[in-house]
């Protein structure tokens, strides 16, 4: 039985964020084909998820004991590190992620953990597990000039390689917010792509 964990970041319902329409509609397929699975649902504003203090930054970095499971901070990192697969559900806002999703990631990212040190530099602890972001976009940034302004994906592929997380999807909703585009079949294409995806992840 493996073990996903679905991380939300927007304050939007799953009816009025195109974002989770389409990622719920992927968690559904998945459940269907992966029945034994166990899913853990993480609402990062339900969570109250903020930026962290310099005590929480203390406690990062500070030696691991048995009781830094149960830190308020560190929890979310030993989640994230017992996760077999990832479910990213974040549009872009501004380019890049939600900065709610850029608090959490500093809560997971943490030496000893997600990733050490070693003579050769950092090394990802998470190898194996696989990642899929969902993210609904107004503009259309898959080709020149506008993919260099796309700082939302490319992100979180990045510092979710650097833990070890090589496996990692996309699955987008571009142009919403252009005028003259058919956003119910932008959204349609991507549910179809939600499927496919979902029934082998």
């Amino acid at each position: 039985m493996a073990k996903l964990l679905y991380i939300k970041a927007n304050p939007k319902s799953n009816q009025s964020s195109r974002t989770f329409i389409i990622s719920e509609h992927f968690i559904k397929v998945y459940k269907e084909f992966h029945p034994n699975d166990q899913i853990i649902t993480l609402d990062l504003y339900k969570e109250g998820i903020h930026f962290l203090s310099q005590e929480d930054i203390n406690n990062i970095f500070a030696p691991k004991t048995e009781e830094s499971k149960h830190h308020h901070i560190l929890k979310y990192a030993y989640q994230f590190a017992e996760a077999d697969k990832y479910v990213f559900a974040a549009p872009m806002w501004n380019l890049g992620i939600p900065a709610i999703l850029k608090a959490y990631i500093d809560y997971i990212t943490v030496s000893g953990i997600t990733f050490k040190y070693t003579e050769q530099g950092a090394v990802g602890l998470l190898h194996g597990k696989k990642a899929v972001h969902i993210m609904a976009t107004g503009g259309e940034y898959k080709t020149p000039p506008f993919s260099d302004f796309e700082m939302a994906n490319r992100y979180l592929k990045t510092i979710l390689g650097f833990m070890g997380v090589e496996d990692f999807q996309t699955i987008t909703a571009q142009r919403l917010d252009i005028v003259g585009e058919d956003v119910e079949k932008i959204i349609s294409n991507a549910l179809k792509e939600a499927e496919e995806i979902a029934k082998g992840f």
